[in-house]
């Protein structure tokens, strides 16, 4: 408290010491300018002076004023004690007011300096002796010229007198004076009786042909007995001088020079009002003195006051949000988790901190109710797990450590067994001793056969490790291999059925057109060539027969198209190999707007199966040469598209084959057990139901399998095929 009170009589004696200084300035500096020699300059140093002493303080009382201001509106507004408001109004107003300052005392020292040079004697005296020695320079050019003109009349009447002036020597003799004597033009000129002016020989380089006539006025003067007479014209000196006064006969000379055009005669009354324009300005200088410095102090005190008017405005902008926080902060430590900051959250340090506030928060009231809802999460997923193992298609058993059965799902209990009811802690030895061989030899998966009431199941299982013993899921492939062993042998059968129609033809056509040809010719035995011949249409004939059932066996069933929610089967066969494999991580995810389609639910499912069995080969494979923290991921989505779906399967494992465009074809495979018809099948299945597949490289390694299903595959492959009849029909048209 002592200290704040110091504080604070300290800056109220430096507001009256600020006050009192600039009274006493100003008063020193009105003295000044009124008792002083009206009509002169002051002096450089005394106006830096004065200008410095009743600046500085001004801006003093400006600062402190902006600093009253800035604990008024901390008190105020905010509720604080303002201490960053007062810091930031004495660092702005310091990094202002100093820079003004020595731009002030530079900017009156220059003012001043020049001033004093362009209004000071030295300067008027300059003005006046330039006008002098353009005079001076003016009347020493006419006695030049005249002086040259009347010595080259002399020269000139000499060399008349021996030739000609039409002579080629006199006419050498005409332009070397004229060089010689430094002139622009020369001229001889005889004047008539009655005025008229002949040009006997001229001299003009500079091709200025104008006003080369003696004037009346030279002609009297020259008549009186001067010896030469000197014009002006612009910016050329003329003189005229007598040859032969007697008969006419007169030298014209002229020089021309552009000093000439700024020294004449005829420019000192410009140059009078120069001299007079100059005086008024001198008198007015002082006018001008006191106008400048006046506007250096006014700009000087308002740049000060706009640095304190910004200051107070941006530490309320700074100064607000920390106090907005603080009291987020108690409202938060009396149990209010909920409450959010909703002032700045730009990338400012203050919207940094309102967001990490936020986000603190937010993680304290998403901790506090997964807390509170732990035990309902635990129950919703506990119900959740029961009813997804009821709706799956694979089989499901849970051992403990000693083998016995903890639990099996419906499928299981089905595909094992027909009685309704499996004892508890009963030994799986008992019920499938296949698998339990499985687990004996330490195997993580395998196909078994399994006897069930005399029907022969083959099972492809798989056995992973759990905290409480071990996991088995298992399907029921029968039917799989059948499917993939009548479409390896369709697939025989389609290419053996291609190799023997090529050739059924031609020779059905050849035998035709021996027995036409021939059988006439045939005398020896004809009955026999008849016979023959038949025989060979006959047995083609069988050959086709066997061809086309070829053909027929080649395809694949029919499918049964039903509505079906391809969410549910997608999940079904995904939650086999979630499953069997708990070291893969599979995510689902799915549009809302994915309704029903028209497919078959089997063969959906044997689609899906292959899919993400291929996906989790490719992940066991990469597993095989990859770090210790590689782990496998599987990502399966369906998207809603208009009249389809679309389903995306994702992993991270070895990825595609340089010759990926074969990899549908039967017998192509790139694992050493595959047999290379599981894509096949997977890829006539999708065609059966309109769609397509397509295969790309994930990012980061792995592989994309894009499968599109039609939603009505009927409907579709009806328009397909109206399209393509009508395609044809065009062609043919054409």
């Amino acid at each position: 408290m002592q200290v704040a009170a110091r504080r604070a009589n300290f800056f109220a004696i430096m507001e009256v010491l600020s006050i009192a200084a600039f009274l006493i300035m100003t008063g020193i500096t009105w003295i000044a300018v009124n008792f002083r020699n009206e009509g002169k300059l002051l002096p450089s140093n005394l106006t830096a002076t004065l200008l410095i002493g009743t600046l500085v303080p001004a801006m003093a009382i400006l600062v402190l004023l902006g600093r009253r201001m800035a604990l008024r509106r901390a008190a105020e507004n905010i509720g604080g004690t303002g201490q960053m408001h007062v810091r930031l109004v004495f660092i702005f107003s310091l990094i202002s007011a100093v820079p003004t300052l020595l731009v002030v005392v530079f900017a009156s020292w220059l003012f001043q300096s020049g001033v004093e040079f362009w209004f000071s004697d030295s300067s008027r005296g300059l003005i006046e002796n330039a006008n002098k020695l353009a005079r001076g320079y003016y009347e020493q050019t006419q006695r030049d010229v005249g002086y040259e003109s009347v010595a080259m009349a002399v020269d000139t009447r000499k060399q008349l007198s021996e030739s000609p002036v039409i002579s080629e020597k006199f006419q050498r003799f005409f332009g070397g004076q004229v060089y010689r004597r430094n002139l622009s033009v020369a001229a001889i000129i005889q004047v008539a009786g009655d005025g008229t002016q002949r040009t006997a020989i001229i001299v003009d380089p500079e091709g200025k042909t104008d006003d080369k006539r003696i004037t009346t006025e030279a002609q009297e003067r020259l008549a009186k007995g001067e010896l030469w007479v000197v014009t002006s014209n612009n910016d050329r000196v003329v003189a005229i001088a007598p040859i032969d006064r007697d008969a006419g006969v007169y030298l014209y000379a002229a020089r021309s020079s552009d000093l000439l055009a700024l020294s004449q005669g005829q420019r000192a009354e410009n140059a009078e009002n120069i001299v007079q324009a100059y005086e008024v300005v001198t008198n007015r200088a002082r006018v001008y003195q006191l106008r400048f410095n006046v506007a250096l102090f006014i700009a000087s005190l308002a740049l000060v006051g706009l640095a304190v008017w910004f200051a107070l405005r941006f530490a309320d902008r700074q100064v607000k949000p920390l106090y907005e926080l603080v009291d987020a902060a108690r409202r938060v430590g009396s149990g209010n988790f909920a409450l959010r900051i909703e002032g700045r959250t730009g990338a400012d340090e203050i919207g940094l901190l309102n967001r990490a506030f936020n986000r603190m928060t937010a993680q304290i009231e998403k901790q506090t109710q997964a807390l509170l809802g732990a035990n309902r999460q635990l129950h919703e997923r506990r119900v959740f797990i029961e009813a997804v193992l009821e709706s799956v298609t694979s089989g499901i058993i849970s051992l403990d450590t000693e083998g016995r059965i903890l639990l099996l799902n419906s499928t299981a209990q089905k595909l094992l067994t027909m009685r309704s009811e499996i004892p508890e802690d009963m030994p799986l030895a008992d019920l499938a001793p296949q698998m339990a061989a499985l687990i004996e030899q330490g195997s993580s998966g395998g196909l078994v056969q399994y006897n069930r009431n005399g029907d022969l199941l083959t099972f492809a299982v798989k056995v992973s490790r759990d905290a409480t013993g071990h996991v088995i899921t298992f399907e029921d492939i029968t039917r799989q291999l059948l499917d993939q062993r009548t479409a390896a042998w369709s697939d025989v059968a389609r290419r053996i059925a291609h190799e023997i129609k090529n050739p059924l033809t031609p020779i059905q056509l050849a035998t035709e057109r021996l027995s036409r040809r021939y059988r006439k010719q045939i005398v020896d035995n004809p009955e026999l060539f008849e016979d023959l011949t038949r025989t060979i249409i006959r047995q083609v004939g069988e050959l086709r027969k066997m061809v086309d059932e070829f053909s027929s066996f080649a395809r694949l069933p029919k499918p049964v198209f039903r509505s079906e929610d391809p969410v549910a089967l997608t999940r079904q066969a995904m939650f086999l190999q979630e499953v069997a494999r708990p070291d893969v991580d599979f995510r689902f995810r799915s549009d809302a707007a994915v309704g029903t389609i028209d497919c078959d639910r089997h063969q959906y499912g044997q689609a899906m199966t292959n899919v993400l069995k291929n996906a989790v080969e490719a992940i066991e494979a990469k597993a095989k040469d990859a770090d210790a923290d590689y782990r496998g991921a599987i990502a399966v989505s369906v998207e809603a598209l208009p009249e389809a779906i679309l389903v995306r399967i994702a992993d991270n494992g070895i990825g595609l084959s340089q010759d990926r465009e074969r990899i549908i074809e039967p017998y192509v495979t790139t694992r050493e057990k595959g047999t290379g018809l599981g894509l096949a099948i997977v890829n006539k299945i999708i065609e059966e139901h309109g769609g397509e597949m397509l295969f790309m490289p994930t990012p980061g390694g792995g592989t994309t399998v894009t499968m599109r299903f039609a939603a009505d595959p009927v409907a579709q492959t009806s328009a397909t095929g109206a399209s393509a009849t009508g395609a044809r029909k065009q062609e043919a048209a054409e």
